[in-house]
């Protein structure tokens, strides 16, 4: 789908390199377009001005607000400032039962490479015993401050403290927007921010588990093979982790791609498709996600592209080294990033304790695309998941 149109996984690439992000209440389960587009050089931008589309239903000023140049963060952070309160009125579930009593709160931190990041929490109201930590990565394009605010409360609310951050170059981190120049350099920024807040004082000696979407699922096991000791578990929703047979670019292509990421590395060259109807099964929550208004919606930089399918790669060389205890979730009828991946991963896997459940019918935004009830049955399935882990605290 178009960048635009998720707050989570909006895959830039043409379907022949779109590796990237597939109603019953029961799952089967199983057990064990910006003002400017550059082209750009190594040493010089050139930008070109193009018209980006209005978003339906807020005023002539905010549109002007949101079709600025946010390359660079200063700009994401003054765009997002002025939509919090039209984002928040938002007719979507995950706005409407978001718990008020949720203890929030929001900072920066200085990363080791010197870029500020942003960083998310969202704790229980006072006197709702912490049972344990949750830390999100979220997907290409993406950022923490959107649909998965209310997620973030939604578990919150059963007692979990849930931690955010926007990676380099997405949201209101530091970084040019949508680029990924080193895709360890994502993984190192996760398990940098994570170990500071893994040592706050509310969730001190408490189980921590990592939590990716898409992308952020790549990141998120790509952290754990570099620092399994970290973490007690992992939840992944349509994870980014291996390139289906018959999604995987010819070699020619890939080929073209090193080469041109070595010239221009952060052109957008990559052809982008819309695959908005293919990640939001339901029409009246897939007009809401253009709200997201600071995810990426160009086309895929080009280094960047380079980057993601060279970490799908690794990963799927790596995932036998999976031990840790693991929940995959996934939409079985997602076309964006396919549920035989998640598959392959819980087959290949080496951990012990491992669950997969494929939600029949369901789309690649399985936590925000989705009817209310099937979007509350994946929430309370995580729930579910952590409780089991964390009883014995």
């Amino acid at each position: 789908m178009d960048l635009t149109l998720t707050s989570t996984f909006r895959p830039s690439l043409p379907p022949e390199f779109s590796f990237i992000h597939r109603k019953i209440n029961q799952p089967i389960i199983l057990h064990h377009n910006l003002k400017c587009k550059p082209l750009i050089s190594k040493n010089k931008v050139i930008t070109m001005a193009i018209k980006k589309p209005k978003i339906e239903g807020v005023s002539e000023a905010l549109n002007e607000i949101a079709s600025q140049n946010l390359d660079h963060a200063p700009a994401r952070r003054r765009v997002r400032s002025a939509f919090i309160a039209t984002q928040q009125q938002l007719d979507h579930i995950l706005f409407k039962m978001a718990p008020a009593d949720i203890r929030v709160e929001e900072w920066y931190e200085t990363n080791s490479k010197g870029q500020q990041i942003f960083c998310k929490s969202w704790l229980p109201k006072p006197g709702v015993r912490i049972k344990g930590a949750l830390c999100f990565c979220h997907g290409y394009g993406d950022t923490c401050t959107f649909f998965f605010e209310g997620i973030a409360r939604f578990i919150s609310a059963s007692g979990y403290a849930v931690y955010a951050i926007d990676h380099p170059g997405f949201g209101l981190s530091d970084g040019l927007h949508g680029y990924i120049p080193e895709f360890d350099g994502i993984v190192d920024n996760v398990n940098e921010q994570y170990v500071k807040i893994k040592g706050r004082p509310e969730v001190s000696g408490l189980p921590c588990f990592i939590f990716g979407q898409s992308m952020g699922g790549a990141i998120a096991l790509k952290a754990l093979l570099k620092e399994p000791r970290q973490w007690d578990g992992v939840v992944l929703v349509a994870p980014m982790c291996k390139i289906a047979e018959d999604m995987t670019p010819p070699v020619l292509l890939q080929k073209v791609l090193i080469f041109v990421s070595n010239v221009t590395p952060q052109a957008k060259i990559v052809p982008t498709k819309d695959l908005a109807e293919l990640a939001f099964r339901e029409f009246k929550k897939r007009k809401m996600a253009p709200y997201n208004v600071i995810s990426y919606s160009h086309k895929t930089r080009v280094k960047t592209a380079v980057e993601l399918l060279n970490a799908t790669k690794y990963i799927e060389s790596q995932v036998e080294k999976v031990a840790s205890p693991m929940l995959i979730l996934h939409g079985a009828a997602d076309k964006v990033t396919d549920p035989l991946v998640s598959q392959y991963l819980y087959d290949k896997s080496s951990s012990s304790d491992k669950t997969l459940k494929l939600y029949e019918g369901g789309y690649h935004c399985i936590l925000e695309g989705e009817p209310d009830d099937r979007i509350l049955t994946v929430l309370n399935d995580i729930i579910s998941w952590l409780d089991s882990r964390c009883s014995a605290n």
